[in-house]
């Protein structure tokens, strides 16, 4: 083993010692080795040089990341004000964070965290007056804090709770059980499961799992086959008993959800991350089999509850704003289906039945409005809102009489209130306490005209008096994607940006969901361009309104928002002064290749099609790279545990930017190691924030007050 990292850190000093120059003003990057690696996609000729950076078990491929890591790291540390950033969101991290309750039983579960704890704990009190009382704290669970915990699913006798517990970031999770009252956790071990809660059946649960992946694949090998198991208390998974599977699809989705009354369980299948078939079975008919409820995989839909022999489902099925409509399982023809909750002019982004109520949330124009309908459709009441923003929440069982939501916006951090089902009345159960006021930030909506004419909605954050001088910094940030909406929230975080005098601002683009399924498809497959363009559009116009200059303006998106910051920096590098791409889908030709990337063929398409290879080409942020061009300042951050957007994107991106470009801007990569997705413990989270934070300011210009 000495002998193996001796030999690593040989080869990582090597790369440094060997590193090319770039432009004078630039640190020495590591050389990175240029395969000679080309793929033919429809008769075009495509070089992959770093391919080789793909495998992340190589030992060439972990000293680069050191040497990289080493380089990043060593410019980082000559920033001055770094430390300052990193105490001031310590310092603003560090207030009590708590969620709803959620009712089980006698019992009543929440999630707080203290302010600085790296996972949230999870406590349970009987009662609303009772004491609480630790259930599972995480942070007990490992030296770094990286192992997370969260409820999935309690048993309906309420008894039992199924907990998933996943390590260092990771997808992967494996469900144990607990006995709520004693606290006790079973003997019962559930591995190799990914996106699934635990639909309780008497005695047991069904789940969704996958096979073991080969031993040193297990964050990049593509996940096929992912099948339905019902698991028994006190058996071994071995012996859990096989409900669904389709091996003539392996590249699917499934998942199930069960009726309160345990009376249907209900099968979702998707073929990617949109677009879905439901499927039903009535478990008191003897070996009944799954039948079809909605037809896929064109459309969205999902199952709200059972009404007697009738179902309410949520769906988009000639209606790309949603609707809510009853649908008899045993004659599920589309003509049979009646309207509950009509289509509206504004999006119906979420609908569910608590207290024996219909609970739907809308969007208008990114804000959030609920409404009360009874079980058949019939109008209740708006629920009063204390403001503009967004609201969640209103989950419970049939008999409740008590629900809880929560509220927030950009400057008014999240509350959480309870509200009486009978007299609609909602009343502060826990208020969130932040050091800082936020009567001195102003929130504005603002809309401007996207390249085709195309009206899109931003939202602006910043501190009051700001004055239209055209040189105020600008955080411009995005996702526009997978119907997923940009809606008012709170963030700690983004109160440093404020204090700063940054503008925060998040244009709600095409590709998202604010405005239904029409919004969504026209920033998605061979209109994904539009999301850029719109991105694009947002600068233009801060630029226009005197809010800022390029010069002064940061970009930064994660995941898919890492795309979008890709794909906006290669194709106007003139634009933007900072560019901070986060666990980024860079390489468009070959994202489909690795653990769920399959899953994004429905929203992006796949090289597998010509007419998709050249969409995709046209505008991957890998392949958007040319030589001699000045780049914004870049840092590129990943993590070595993100077995969802694999780090050999972010690996192959900066690669390809060092070796191309011109300019006297700093263009860098920080690997994270046992972090995934998104930060796996608090403390990262602001290790990782102060960061970005300190090299987007020193390259703005920003005098870190």
């Amino acid at each position: 083993m000495l002998k193996k990292t001796l030999g690593l850190a040989l080869i990582a000093a090597a790369f440094v010692l060997a590193a090319c120059g770039t432009a004078p003003a630039g640190p020495d990057y590591p050389a990175t080795r240029k395969a000679d690696q080309v793929d033919d996609y429809f008769g075009t000729k495509v070089a992959d040089p770093y391919r080789w950076l793909e495998d992340d078990n190589a030992d060439e491929v972990k000293a680069w990341v050191e040497a990289q890591n080493a380089v990043t790291f060593a410019e980082l540390e000559k920033i001055p004000f770094r430390e300052k950033l990193r105490q001031r969101l310590t310092e603003i991290y560090d207030y009590p964070r708590y969620s709803s309750p959620q009712r089980v039983g006698d019992y009543y579960f929440f999630y707080k965290n203290d302010g600085l704890q790296n996972q949230s704990v999870i406590y349970v009190q009987k009662g609303l007056e009772g004491t609480p009382e630790v259930f599972i704290d995480p942070n007990l669970l490992s030296p770094d804090g990286t192992i997370r915990v969260g409820l999935v699913g309690a048993s309906n006798d309420d008894r039992y709770m199924a907990v998933s517990r996943s390590e260092a970031g990771s997808d992967w999770s494996e469900i144990r059980v607990m006995e709520i009252a004693t606290k006790a956790e079973l003997p019962d071990r559930i591995r190799w499961v990914k996106f699934s809660g635990a639909a309780w059946r008497g005695d047991g649960f069904f789940y969704s799992g996958y096979d073991a992946p080969a031993a040193g694949q297990e964050l990049t090998a593509r996940n096929e086959f992912q099948k339905i198991f019902f698991h028994k208390l006190g058996d071994p998974q071995e012996n859990d008993a096989l409900v669904f599977e389709d091996r003539e699809h392996p590249l699917r989705y499934v998942g199930v959800d069960i009726t309160e009354d345990e009376r249907f369980l209900f099968l979702t299948i998707s073929e990617g991350t949109s677009g879905n078939e439901l499927r039903w079975r009535d478990l008191k008919a003897k070996d009944a089999s799954f039948k079809t409820l909605v037809p896929g995989f064109a459309n969205d839909s999902g199952v709200i509850d059972a009404v007697g022999e009738a179902v309410l489902v949520y769906t988009n099925v000639d209606a790309p704003n949603y609707r809510v409509v009853r649908v008899d399982p045993k004659r599920p023809d589309k003509a049979g289906w009646v309207d509950v909750i009509p289509e509206q002019a504004d999006v119906l982004r979420g609908a569910n039945a608590a207290g024996g109520r219909l609970f739907c949330s809308y969007l208008k124009d990114a804000n959030t409005k609920i409404f009360e309908h009874t079980l058949d459709g019939a109008p209740v009441r708006e629920i009063a809102l204390p403001a503009l923003g967004t609201a969640g929440g209103f989950y419970g069982k049939r008999a409740e009489t008590t629900l809880f939501y929560t509220f927030t916006s950009f400057t008014f951090p999240p509350s959480i209130y309870k509200y009486d089902i009978a007299s609609g009345t909602s009343e502060l159960f826990r208020k969130t306490e932040v050091k800082f006021n936020p009567e001195d930030y102003e929130a504005r909506q603002v809309f401007y005209a996207s390249k085709d004419g195309t009206r899109v909605p931003m939202f602006l954050v910043f501190k009051k008096g700001l004055v239209q001088d055209g040189r105020n910094p600008v955080f411009l940030t995005g996702y526009g994607g997978f119907n997923i909406s940009e809606v008012p929230s709170f963030s700690p975080v983004r109160i440093v940006l404020l204090e700063n005098g940054c503008v925060f601002a998040l244009p709600n683009l095409r590709g998202g969901g604010e405005y239904g399924e029409t919004w969504h498809k026209a920033g998605m497959l061979l209109n994904k361009q539009n999301v850029f363009y719109d991105f694009i559009a947002a600068a233009e116009y801060l630029i226009a309104e005197k809010y800022t200059a390029p010069d002064k303006i940061a970009i930064s998106g994660g995941s898919n928002g890492g795309l979008l910051v890709g794909a906006a920096m290669t194709q106007r590098p003139d634009l933007f002064k900072v560019a901070l791409p986060a666990v980024g889908v860079m390489d468009m030709l070959r994202y489909h290749k690795f653990t769920v990337g399959w899953g994004w063929a429905v929203e992006y398409g796949s090289s597998d099609s010509e007419e998709h290879f050249r969409n995709l080409y046209a505008y991957s942020p890998l392949h958007a790279i040319k030589d001699g061009v000045s780049y914004p300042a870049t840092l590129v951050t990943t993590a070595d545990h993100d077995d969802r957007v694999v780090p050999a994107h972010s690996f192959k991106f900066i690669a390809a930017l060092q070796a191309a470009d011109a300019g006297r801007n700093p263009v860098l990569i920080r690997i994270e190691t046992r972090s995934g997705h998104g930060s796996s413990s608090t403390k990262k989270a602001i290790d990782e924030a102060a960061d970005e934070f300190a090299f987007m300011f020193r390259y703005l210009g920003v005098d870190v007050r």
